[in-house]
């Protein structure tokens, strides 16, 4: 058996432990007949552990031997001849997928031992590991992607399984609305990220990450396309990673994500999910380098998306908020990092907040009763001590900041005036004429369908 053999056989093993995973639970879901909680457990630990322990595998025979890119190809699986196009399953393992596979692996598994214990006995207990396992999936084969078409497949699978999460709590009305918010900015995301990818392959004719990036694995990488098309197409990644990371303008949405279950705000908002973003600029950080008026604008999005997460977090009255706009700050400073090329720097300060927050996270609602119980021990508050920011600034200044944090930056407003409303308008403007056109060709009266109205009054009280 040769070193290729062995390395396909566990490439395919870490890919095929989270789909196997999700394949059991899905179809027995799907069959009306969810597993136990204690075997759902045990099935997860199992997958977990046999993907950790092939991912780990590969990391040592890479140091053994040397080798910094290990392609795993599986083939194609969708072939169109006349439009030139195909959708190529591909797998690398290098410097920055090894360690971020390792991540997921390690943080998922501690999330899914948390959970089998946190969700005893609650109705959804089986609806969520669904999820999970969707979760889990999505990252490893987004975090391994050597195409642009296999890390979009695992971007949208991520992407499904938060906004799920979020509205996990059904019965109550604010989380569906909550998981609805989360799922249309990843839909700006996602258009996005599509776009960006059929430029890419009309530039380059493929979607391969080794063709798009030039020859040399990362971070050594160096693209081949001019700097205007890498201006245009990083612009595209930078509005998705924006989108999916919750940096500036799209950050609203990352308390309305606190409405799901305490495991699923650690592994996802705190973690993993939140730090995807990252990712696909550190992938596609070779097209940083090309545009220089691109490394600025991320490092821009970058430092504004720290300093709001940072004067927010401040003023959050629920832990779970505060710590939410605590991840924005130290994603927003790793984004500007990346924007600087400080590459390596980026993902060690991915891995160590990823797993600092989820502790965090994990801890927080037993922080609180602690907290509470030394406060009554004490008889009293515990003491205030005065930060450097109210030594330093004025009290009007104090003011107006506390106002704009309150408000959360007014994010949310503007995205639904300067972006929802318009497309509504223009959307409704079409129907109208579309249904004058109709009633005239059918001799008929021009007026709105009362088909129409409640999903009009609904996306009206969405907005």
């Amino acid at each position: 058996m040769t070193y290729d053999s062995i390395f396909q056989f566990l490439g395919i093993c870490v890919v095929a432990c989270p789909a196997a995973l999700l394949v059991i639970f899905g179809l027995t879901a799907l069959a009306g007949r969810p597993l136990g909680e204690r075997l759902m457990a045990r099935f997860t630990q199992v997958a977990v552990s046999a993907g950790l322990l092939a991912s780990l595998a590969i990391l040592v025979m890479m140091l053994l031997l040397d080798k910094r890119h290990v392609p795993i190809e599986i083939g194609n699986w969708v072939v169109i001849p006349e439009q030139h196009f195909h959708f190529h399953l591909k797998f690398v393992f290098d410097r920055l997928s090894v360690p971020f596979a390792i991540l997921s692996f390690v943080l998922c598994g501690t999330v899914g031992a948390f959970t089998s214990r946190y969700l005893h006995r609650e109705p959804g207990y089986s609806r969520f590991f669904v999820f999970y396992a969707v979760f889990l999936l999505g990252m490893i084969v987004s975090s391994l992607a050597g195409t642009i078409e296999t890390m979009f497949f695992g971007w949208e699978l991520v992407g499904l399984s938060s906004a799920l999460l979020v509205a996990f709590f059904h019965e109550r009305p604010n989380p569906v609305r909550n998981g609805q918010r989360v799922w249309t900015v990843y839909r700006i995301a996602d258009a996005a990220f599509l776009i960006a990818a059929l430029t890419l392959h009309h530039l380059t004719g493929e979607g391969d990450f080794d063709g798009l990036m030039g020859t040399g694995p990362w971070p050594e990488g160096h693209s081949t396309i001019s700097q205007s098309h890498a201006l245009f197409v990083g612009l595209l990644f930078l509005v998705a990673a924006a989108g999916k990371s919750a940096l500036v303008p799209f950050s609203g949405w990352l308390p309305r994500a606190m409405e799901g279950p305490t495991p699923s705000s650690a592994v996802f908002y705190g973690s993993l999910s939140v730090h995807l973003g990252a990712f696909l600029l550190l992938r596609v950080s070779p097209i940083l380098e090309v545009s220089p008026l691109l490394s600025i604008a991320v490092v821009a999005i970058g430092l504004t998306s720290a300093v709001f997460g940072a004067i927010t977090a401040r003023v959050q009255t629920d832990i779970k908020s505060a710590l939410a706009f605590a991840s924005l700050t130290q994603v927003g400073i790793i984004v500007a990092e990346i924007g600087c090329g400080l590459r390596y720097i980026a993902l060690i300060h991915i891995i160590g907040h990823a797993c600092l927050r989820t502790l965090q996270l994990l801890r927080a609602p037993t922080l609180l009763h602690d907290y509470n119980s030394l406060e009554n021990a004490i008889g009293s508050q515990r003491p205030y001590a005065t930060t450097f920011l109210e030594r330093v600034v004025p009290v009007r200044s104090r003011a107006w900041l506390y106002r704009i944090s309150m408000e959360r930056g007014f994010l949310d407003a503007m995205l639904s005036d300067y972006i929802v409303r318009p497309f509504l308008a223009v959307f409704r403007w079409s129907d109208g004429l579309e249904r004058r056109w109709t009633d005239l060709l059918s001799g008929g009266k021009s007026r709105e369908s009362d088909e129409l109205k409640p999903h009009t009054a609904a996306l009206e009280e969405f907005v």
